[in-house]
Protein backbone atom coordinates (compact mmCIF):
# COMPACT_ATOMS: atom_id res chain seq x y z
CA UNK A 1 0.00 0.00 0.00
CA UNK A 2 0.99 3.47 -1.33
CA UNK A 3 0.94 6.19 1.78
CA UNK A 4 2.62 8.79 3.64
CA UNK A 5 3.29 8.56 7.74
CA UNK A 6 3.30 12.02 9.13
CA UNK A 7 4.81 12.96 12.78
CA UNK A 8 5.85 15.67 14.87
CA UNK A 9 2.31 17.34 15.34
CA UNK A 10 1.63 18.49 18.98
CA UNK A 11 0.11 20.90 20.87
CA UNK A 12 2.29 24.42 21.33
CA UNK A 13 1.88 27.97 22.07
CA UNK A 14 1.69 31.27 19.48
CA UNK A 15 4.85 31.97 18.40
CA UNK A 16 6.69 28.86 18.75
CA UNK A 17 7.69 26.18 16.22
CA UNK A 18 7.19 23.03 15.03
CA UNK A 19 8.59 20.93 12.44
CA UNK A 20 6.59 18.11 10.58
CA UNK A 21 7.48 15.34 9.05
CA UNK A 22 6.54 12.59 6.56
CA UNK A 23 8.01 9.34 5.34
CA UNK A 24 6.49 7.70 2.38
CA UNK A 25 5.91 4.08 2.67
CA UNK A 26 5.90 1.42 -0.63
CA UNK A 27 7.59 4.04 -2.94
CA UNK A 28 9.95 6.19 -3.57
CA UNK A 29 9.67 10.30 -3.57
CA UNK A 30 12.24 10.27 -6.21
CA UNK A 31 9.76 10.87 -8.66
CA UNK A 32 7.49 13.09 -7.12
CA UNK A 33 6.59 16.63 -6.33
CA UNK A 34 5.51 16.95 -2.70
CA UNK A 35 2.94 19.31 -0.91
CA UNK A 36 1.68 19.69 2.61
CA UNK A 37 -2.28 20.66 3.08
CA UNK A 38 -3.74 21.53 6.49
CA UNK A 39 -7.67 21.28 7.62
CA UNK A 40 -8.88 24.03 9.90
CA UNK A 41 -11.84 23.10 12.35
CA UNK A 42 -14.88 23.45 10.31
CA UNK A 43 -12.68 24.80 7.24
CA UNK A 44 -11.80 22.82 3.76
CA UNK A 45 -8.79 21.22 3.44
CA UNK A 46 -6.58 23.46 1.97
CA UNK A 47 -3.11 23.25 0.14
CA UNK A 48 -0.10 25.48 2.19
CA UNK A 49 3.12 24.23 0.79
CA UNK A 50 4.90 22.42 -2.38
CA UNK A 51 8.12 21.65 -3.51
CA UNK A 52 9.27 19.88 -6.41
CA UNK A 53 11.10 16.98 -7.12
CA UNK A 54 14.59 17.80 -6.29
CA UNK A 55 13.55 20.71 -4.68
CA UNK A 56 14.64 23.95 -6.78
CA UNK A 57 10.91 24.92 -6.51
CA UNK A 58 8.80 25.83 -3.21
CA UNK A 59 5.74 27.39 -3.51
CA UNK A 60 3.28 28.78 -0.12
CA UNK A 61 0.07 29.61 0.79
CA UNK A 62 -0.02 33.61 1.63
CA UNK A 63 -0.92 32.69 4.58
CA UNK A 64 2.04 30.73 5.83
CA UNK A 65 4.46 32.73 3.76
CA UNK A 66 7.54 33.83 5.43
CA UNK A 67 6.48 31.58 8.54
CA UNK A 68 6.41 27.69 7.19
CA UNK A 69 9.25 26.13 5.11
CA UNK A 70 9.15 23.03 3.49
CA UNK A 71 12.15 20.66 2.32
CA UNK A 72 12.74 17.11 1.28
CA UNK A 73 15.43 14.63 1.93
CA UNK A 74 15.27 12.39 -1.08
CA UNK A 75 17.44 9.68 0.44
CA UNK A 76 15.86 9.14 3.14
CA UNK A 77 12.38 9.50 1.28
CA UNK A 78 11.30 11.96 3.85
CA UNK A 79 9.64 15.78 3.54
CA UNK A 80 9.66 18.34 5.92
CA UNK A 81 7.62 21.47 7.18
CA UNK A 82 9.24 23.49 8.88
CA UNK A 83 6.70 25.92 10.94
CA UNK A 84 7.92 28.84 12.87
CA UNK A 85 5.81 32.24 14.28
CA UNK A 86 2.69 30.15 14.81
CA UNK A 87 -0.44 31.24 15.85
CA UNK A 88 -3.72 30.11 16.65
CA UNK A 89 -5.23 29.87 13.46
CA UNK A 90 -2.83 27.52 12.29
CA UNK A 91 -4.33 25.22 13.60
CA UNK A 92 -5.49 21.45 12.30
CA UNK A 93 -4.57 18.26 10.48
CA UNK A 94 -1.53 18.68 8.36
CA UNK A 95 -1.40 16.00 5.42
CA UNK A 96 1.38 15.28 3.77
CA UNK A 97 0.58 14.16 -0.36
CA UNK A 98 2.46 13.69 -3.31
CA UNK A 99 2.44 13.35 -7.29
CA UNK A 100 4.26 12.66 -10.30
CA UNK A 101 5.87 16.13 -11.22
CA UNK A 102 6.00 15.03 -14.83
CA UNK A 103 2.97 14.02 -15.21
CA UNK A 104 1.22 16.83 -12.99
CA UNK A 105 2.28 19.89 -14.82
CA UNK A 106 0.19 22.11 -11.89
CA UNK A 107 1.37 20.40 -9.11
CA UNK A 108 2.73 23.77 -7.49
CA UNK A 109 -1.00 24.86 -7.86
CA UNK A 110 -1.70 22.57 -4.59
CA UNK A 111 -4.85 21.48 -5.69
CA UNK A 112 -6.04 18.23 -3.76
CA UNK A 113 -6.95 16.15 -6.73
CA UNK A 114 -3.79 16.77 -8.51
CA UNK A 115 -2.46 14.55 -5.91
CA UNK A 116 -2.64 10.75 -5.34
CA UNK A 117 -0.50 9.54 -2.65
CA UNK A 118 -1.85 10.77 1.11
CA UNK A 119 -0.89 10.20 4.85
CA UNK A 120 -3.24 9.99 7.58
CA UNK A 121 -2.71 13.70 8.88
CA UNK A 122 -0.99 14.78 12.03
CA UNK A 123 -2.82 17.59 14.44
CA UNK A 124 -1.33 20.26 15.21
CA UNK A 125 -3.03 22.66 18.04
CA UNK A 126 -1.42 26.01 18.38
CA UNK A 127 -2.78 27.47 21.90
CA UNK A 128 -3.17 31.50 22.36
Amino acid sequence: QFKFVESGGGLVQSGESLTLSCVSSGFTLNYDAVAWFRQAPGKEREGIASISLHGETTNYADSVKGRFTISRDNAKNTAYLHMNSLKSEDTGIYYCASTSEFRTGSWYLMRQYDYFYWGQGTQVTVSS
